[in-house]
Parts: structure tokens; C-alpha cells; sequence
């Protein structure tokens, strides 16, 4: 007996929407088998990552704060890989995003007003496209690998930010910690509901920006040309689509979503910069656009979902005392099965029956 794997003559539109549940659930089977093998009780655990998050209102709203810059970052890194070109590096453009936002309450405290928080997430965005630039001009001028420039420019960026809250941005009056001043009311994203919890306008401007790479990709030319030039860049060149303008112009994309992810996390959540403003958002936000199908709208979801496994691994760790690493694993599974079962869109799994050996004097 064997399984084989008979391409469909056509995608099947019913395993578009069923394949990704099926992975999710086998995920979910996978992260059972391994916290028992870790001498977990599997039940508590998985209780602990998707059902105590959202037990409770203040919970919800550390879930929308911990799923906007997925959100972002995730819908901007969904034209980098349809275009096909491999932006690893959204968390550096999201540190470098974060830093420009905040130059303003940081070094000029003095000035306040209505106007410095939409300052605040311009200089954001304008940052994190001009991070995201380098990797892009190395590539359509050199030739040079995207992934290994933009992942290597992530480390800089840290650096750099641990350096400056050290250093020339540390607070004064905070004591030698490292960290800077406090941010102006001015300069912090409103919560939304100040009663129930500390959510902020930051997951709306996450949707809003989502749904506006939706319609560009879903309804003008330049999302178009996205999915040409990233399914046959030979058809884009008889088309008469420049390769090397959609990788600048995807990699800024995603660096002014990456940026503002960055002064929404530092404006909204933190109101400082300190040496670590993310806990490694960037990185899940690959998983975030692949889980969504390399869809903003799907992203959107999908930032949420992974949200969740933040919020579950924090939980985990109080609850059943297991490590931050266990949480990183058991969203790797989560990525491996969904796109694992993408196969059954094209492919249908046969079970084909071992033949019987002819036996002596057969006819």
C-alpha cells in the first residue's frame, strides 16, 4: 500500500477553502503530540494558546495590539513575494521606521500639537521605504541576492536602535536605564475604548492600509503588473513591464507598511523606544503573508491568528512554565501544514494497493 499524489486536471476551488482548516487542524494534532512529549497535558496547552487569550476584554485588546503590525507588515510583504521579489528584512524596516517616527517627541520635545503624531507616522513610513530601498538598489544595480542584503540589514537596525536608546537618545531623567523619554500625549495613538482596555487606532490604520493594497492589487494596473511580472517574468518583458521598477516598487511598499508598523507598535503600545521595540514581529510576519495566501484581506486574518499564538505562548509559559522557543515552534507547524496541504488544491491523494506477485504454474 502507498500514497500517491495524481495531479487534478483543474484547482480545486472546494480544497481552497478546506485545505487551510485541514492544516490548522493537523497542527493542532502536531502541537498536542509535542506537548506531551515535552510532559505537557495537551488540552490545557491548547487551551492556554487559543482560548485563554480571548477569555477576557482586556486579553482581546492585547490580541489587536500584538496582530496590527502582523497586519502591516504582512499586507506589504504580500506584493514582495507576489512580485517574487524575497523581502526577509521587514524587521529591520520596522526598528528603522520606528526610530525616524519618533525623532520628533524624542528630540524636540518642546514642539506638541495635533500635528506631530500624523508627522510621526509620515517620518515612520518615509523610514522604513528608505531601509527597505537598500536592498532593493543592490539588487537592480548589482545584482546582489535580496534575501541575504535585507536579513543582514534586520542586525544593523538592531544595533543601531541599542546603540541610540544607550546612547545619544537615552532619557536623562530615566535613572541610566536604557530607554528614552516618555512620549507626549501628542505623540501617542488614541486607544480606542480607554475603559476596556489599552487598544489602539493602530489596528485600524492596520486594516485600513490592508484594504487599500487589496484594491490595488485586486483592481488597478500596477497590481497587474505584480502578478505578471511574479508568475512569468518573460511574459512582463514582451508585455513591456520594467522588472527592476516593481522591486523598487515593492520593497517600498513593504518598507512603509514595515515603518509603520514600527510607530504604531512604539506610539501605541510602548509610548518609548527601548533597546528591543519587537519581539520579532518582522520574521512572523512572512508567515503572516503566506498563511493568507499572499492576500491583504487574508493577511488580515492571519495576522490575527498569529497574534493569538503570541498571546497563547505568554500564556503557555505562566501556565504550564514552557519556553518563549516552544511558541516559535509551534507556529512553524502551523506555516508547515497550511502550505503543506495547499498541495491538495492541485493534487488529489490516491491510495494505491500493493500488486500481488504471480504465484508458480500461474496460467
Amino acid at each position: 500500500m502507498r500514497l500517491e499524489l495524481t495531479k487534478r486536471s483543474a484547482p480545486s476551488r472546494l480544497m481552497t477553502y478546506l485545505s487551510p482548516l485541514i492544516g490548522l487542524a493537523l497542527a493542532l494534532v502536531a502541537g498536542a503530540i509535542m506537548f506531551s512529549i515535552l510532559g505537557k497535558p495537551p488540552l490545557q496547552a491548547l487551551y492556554a494558546y487559543f482560548i485563554e487569550p480571548v477569555s477576557e476584554m482586556w486579553s482581546v485588546h492585547e490580541l489587536l495590539i500584538k496582530a496590527a503590525p502582523l497586519i502591516l507588515m504582512g499586507a506589504g510583504l504580500c506584493i514582495c513575494y507576489q512580485s517574487n521579489n524575497w523581502n526577509i528584512g521587514a524587521e529591520g524596516q520596522m526598528i528603522i521606521g520606528g526610530m525616524a517616527g519618533s525623532t520628533l517627541p524624542v528630540m524636540l520635545p518642546q514642539f506638541t500639537g495635533p500635528f506631530v503624531l500624523p508627522l510621526m507616522i509620515i517620518m515612520g513610513a518615509m523610514g522604513g521605504m528608505a531601509y527597505a530601498a537598500i536592498p532593493a538598489l543592490l539588487k537592480t544595480k548589482f545584482k546582489t541576492n535580496e534575501i541575504l542584503t535585507s536579513l543582514m540589514l534586520v542586525y544593523i537596525a538592531q544595533l543601531f536602535l541599542d546603540w541610540m536608546v544607550r546612547g545619544p537618545w537615552r532619557n536623562p531623567e530615566g535613572l541610566n536605564f536604557p530607554e528614552t523619554r516618555r512620549f507626549d500625549a501628542f505623540a501617542r495613538i488614541p486607544e480606542m475604548i480607554p475603559a476596556d482596555g489599552r487598544a489602539n487606532f493602530g489596528f485600524v490604520i492596520a486594516i485600513v492600509v490592508a484594504l487599500i493594497i487589496w484594491v490595488v492589487m485586486a483592481k488597478t494596473m500596477k497590481g497587474f503588473q505584480v502578478k505578471v511580472i511574479g508568475a512569468s517574468p518573460r511574459a512582463a518583458r514582451f508585455a513591456g513591464f520594467d522588472a527592476n521598477k516593481m522591486v523598487f516598487f515593492a520593497f517600498l511598499v513593504a518598507g512603509a507598511t514595515a515603518g509603520l508598523a514600527g510607530i504604531v507598535e512604539v506610539a501605541g503600545a510602548t509610548g518609548q523606544l527601548r533597546p528591543t521595540i519587537s519581539p520579532g514581529y518582522g520574521f512572523t510576519a512572512i508567515i503572516v503573508a503566506f498563511l493568507g495566501r499572499l492576500n491583504p484581506v487574508g493577511a488580515i486574518i492571519a495576522g490575527l491568528v498569529l497574534a493569538l499564538t503570541f498571546l497563547g505562548g505568554e500564556a503557555a509559559q505562566i501556565s504550564l512554565g514552557v519556553s518563549d522557543k516552544v511558541a516559535r515552534v509551534f507556529q512553524g507547524l502551523i506555516l508547515f501544514f497550511v502550505l503543506a496541504c495547499d498541495t491538495l488544491i492541485l493534487y488529489r491523494i490516491r491510495l494505491i494497493g500493493a500488486k500481488l506477485a504471480p504465484t508458480k504454474g500461474a496460467a
